[in-house]
C-alpha cells in the first residue's frame, strides 16, 4: 500500500505529495513542526505536542491553519489510512507560499502551509534500548531562541552528522562548558547522590515534552529532580546519563567522547524510568 501523507486540506500518496518552492519553510525555514509518537496505532502525549506547536508558532506570529482539535482528528486519520501501528508523525506548517522572496512577512492573502506524514519506527523495541548509546560532544551554534521550534536544523543536522561519523548515536551541545542539550533530544543525569539533574526551560534549550513528562513521573514517586546545567565532567562521573525525546522515550547514555559512563551499560534507574514512562504513554494514549 502506498504511504498517505497531508498537504493543506488533502490525503495524497506521499510520491505526490509537494508544496511550492516559493514556499517560506523552503525559502527561509519559516516554519514550526512537532514530531507525536505512535503505541499500538496511538498518538502519544500528544496534548503535550500540541501545546507546544501553539507557543512556538505564537513566537514567531504565525497562525495555524487548523484547530489543535482538528489537527489531531487529521493526525488520527493519517495513522489509520497508514495502518501504522509503532512509529512517528510528522507535522509542520509554515508561513506559505508568497508570490516572491521578500524576507518581510507576506502583507495579505498567503495561506500558511500545513504538511504531516507518517514513519515506521518499533521504538518500544529499538536495540539501543537494551545496550545504550554513545554521544560525543559538539560545540552549540545554534541561535538563541531554542525554545521555539523551528525547522532551521543546519546545527541540528551537522552535530548529528558529526555523531553519525564518529559512530555515536547522538550528539551532546556544549555551550560555556555546560550541556545544553542533544542534536534531537533533552540529556539528563544521575549523580552519585540519586539526583536526576536535567537543563531547566529557557530560550537556551527547547522545552522537551517528553522530557516534562519524565521529570513529573519522576517527581510523583518522590525521585529528586534538580534542573540547572550540568558539565561533561559531571556527566562522566554520574552513576547513569540518559536522553528523552517523542522517538526515543528515555535512552541510556554509555559513553561520551569515548569515555565510559560508570560500567558502560544502562544503569537501573534510566531502565526503570524508561519503564514508567512507557506505562504512562499507553495509558495516556488517544
Amino acid at each position: 500500500m502506498d504511504q498517505i501523507a497531508y498537504v493543506n486540506g488533502s490525503f495524497l500518496p506521499l510520491a505526490d505529495a509537494k508544496v511550492s518552492i516559493l514556499d517560506r519553510g523552503f525559502l527561509f525555514a519559516d516554519g514550526i513542526y512537532e514530531v507525536a509518537a505512535v503505541l499500538d496505532g496511538k498518538l502519544i502525549d500528544n496534548a503535550s505536542h500540541l501545546a507546544r506547536l501553539e507557543r512556538s508558532v505564537g513566537e514567531i506570529a504565525l497562525a495555524l491553519p487548523e484547530t489543535t482539535d482538528r489537527i489531531q482528528e487529521i493526525q488520527k486519520e493519517l495513522v489509520a489510512r497508514n495502518n501504522l501501528v509503532n512509529g512517528m508523525v510528522y507535522l509542520e506548517v509554515t508561513r506559505g507560499a508568497d508570490s516572491g522572496r521578500d524576507f518581510a512577512f507576506p502583507k495579505s492573502g498567503v495561506k500558511p502551509t500545513l504538511i504531516m506524514f507518517t514513519s515506521v519506527k518499533d521504538i518500544i523495541n529499538a536495540p539501543s534500548a537494551k545496550t545504550g548509546i554513545a554521544v560525543i560532544t559538539v560545540p552549540d551554534i545554534r541561535w538563541e531562541r531554542r525554545d521555539i521550534k523551528s525547522v532551521a536544523l543546519l546545527a541540528q543536522v551537522l552535530a548529528k552528522q558529526a555523531a553519525a561519523e564518529a559512530g555515536a548515536g547522538e550528539a551532546w551541545m556544549i555551550e560555556e562548558g555546560m550541556v545544553t542539550e542533544g542534536g534531537s533530544s533533552s540529556a539528563f543525569i544521575l549523580t552519585q547522590d540519586d539526583v536526576l539533574v536535567t537543563r531547566q526551560n529557557s530560550s537556551a534549550i527547547l522545552p522537551g515534552c517528553t522530557r516534562k513528562a519524565v521529570v513529573a513521573l519522576a517527581e510523583e514517586r518522590q525521585l529528586r529532580v534538580e534542573e540547572r546545567p550540568f558539565s561533561v565532567q559531571e556527566a562522566l562521573a554520574a552513576k547513569e546519563a540518559f536522553t528523552t525525546s517523542a522517538t526515543v522515550f528515555v535512552q541510556a547514555v554509555v559513553s561520551i567522547d569515548g569515555k565510559t559512563v560508570a560500567n558502560g551499560k544502562p544503569g537501573p534507574m534510566t531502565n526503570r524510568l524508561r519503564e514508567i514512562y512507557v506505562d504512562f504513554a499507553r495509558a495516556t494514549a488517544v
